[in-house]
């Protein structure tokens, strides 16, 4: 905790009054311009990877960067997800998974997880990208979990759909979906294309996002 609260006070004492005007227009509002759906592992910051200000995004993490169909009983993704596209007007959605996830791990190795019981409940929202995977051979287990992230993220893409707000904003055009898997080591975004069959180079296809 002291290097948390060190940090907190550095914080404090040179990086908000050199920021000061910015908290101060943020302190009645916000408007970010998008939604940002990724895991809550420690090694990927949303904010830090996409250089963005304080407001300028909206983020949901959870484990798995996993977004639950729409349901009878909604809960504090889609609630979120909810007021991200209908109260806040945000333009783009974006999921986000990453390289070495534990829970995508967990998954493509059939961890028992009899121990974590919520986590496992968890992560059934994650069924239909382990369908996808064990259907396929794969050279290596590395080679397995980089499938399972992937899956995984068209998986919760397709999820996302199903919410009421997302559907009305693609039928009238105001949202757009992106899919990206961030890679820890090289600190590159593949994101998937419009066909939503390959995902390709963000850095080589900027404008690539999948509907």
């Amino acid at each position: 905790m002291k290097t948390i609260i060190d940090g907190f006070l550095n914080f404090q004492k040179d990086i908000y009054p050199e920021r000061e005007e910015l908290f101060r227009s943020l302190a009645s509002s916000q408007k970010p311009k998008a939604l940002f759906i990724s895991c809550s592992d420690s090694r990927l910051v949303p904010e830090l990877v996409t250089q963005q200000e304080p407001g300028q995004l909206f983020v949901i993490r959870n484990a798995g960067n996993i977004v639950p169909s729409f349901g009878p009983e909604p809960g504090g993704v889609s609630a979120t997800i909810e007021y991200a596209v209908m109260a806040l007007g945000v333009t783009d959605i974006i999921i986000c998974g990453h390289s070495n996830c534990g829970a995508m791990s967990a998954i493509a190795s059939c961890a028992c997880l009899d121990s974590m019981p919520a986590v496992g409940h968890w992560l059934r929202y994650a069924d239909a990208a382990k369908a996808v995977v064990e259907k396929q051979e794969y050279a290596s287990p590395e080679d397995k979990l980089n499938a399972m992230v992937r899956e995984n993220v068209i998986a919760q893409l397709n999820n996302i759909k199903t919410h009421p707000s997302v559907a009305v904003a693609l039928r009238n055009k105001r949202i757009n979906l992106h899919g990206w898997v961030y890679d820890i080591e090289s600190g590159q975004i593949h994101a998937l294309d419009q066909q939503g069959e390959h995902f390709v180079s963000l850095a080589d296809n900027p404008e690539t996002f999948f509907e």
